[in-house]
């Protein structure tokens, strides 16, 4: 059976959102990570070499696959953020609404500059995201 690729590595995320390009992105993965972490109340750690996630889930599907994979959380791209609710945006559209400009995907959530969004709506967003996951699988701070 396959497993994920997206992994915790044990990178430091201090170090990580240091090295962000540009400086801007970098700024702005600060700001994000400080949200999270108060949103959250758990503390960040890397999932693969880009991914900053705030908890985790253990899943295990009817196939009989089964993993662990971060609750919510953000890369901080290049070109935009990629902001990760799960379990997905289906049942978010009121809240979507009102965040600003932004485009979905799947579960990811994409916004090219915070002064685009709204930051108290995606704090909204975030607590959404955990409670509806949190009633699929339990949440865990990691």
């Amino acid at each position: 059976m396959s497993r994920n690729k997206t992994v915790p590595t044990g990178a430091s995320v201090k170090e990580f959102l240091q090295s962000v390009e540009p400086e801007r992105k970098s700024v702005e993965a600060q700001e994000l990570d400080r949200l999270f972490r108060e949103v959250t109340g758990f503390q960040p750690h890397m999932w693969g070499p880009s991914i900053i996630g705030y908890g985790c889930y253990r899943y295990r599907y009817a196939t009989g696959r089964e993993g662990e994979f971060l609750a919510t959380g953000f890369a901080p791209r290049r070109a935009r953020h990629s902001i990760y609710i799960m379990p997905g945006y289906q049942d978010y559209s009121a809240i979507l609404s009102r965040l600003g400009k932004h485009k979905l995907g799947k579960s990811c959530l994409y916004v090219n500059k915070l002064a685009d969004i709204d930051l108290d709506v995606l704090a909204e967003l975030i607590k959404a995201g955990l409670r509806d996951l949190n009633a699929i699988w339990p949440v865990q701070p990691e």
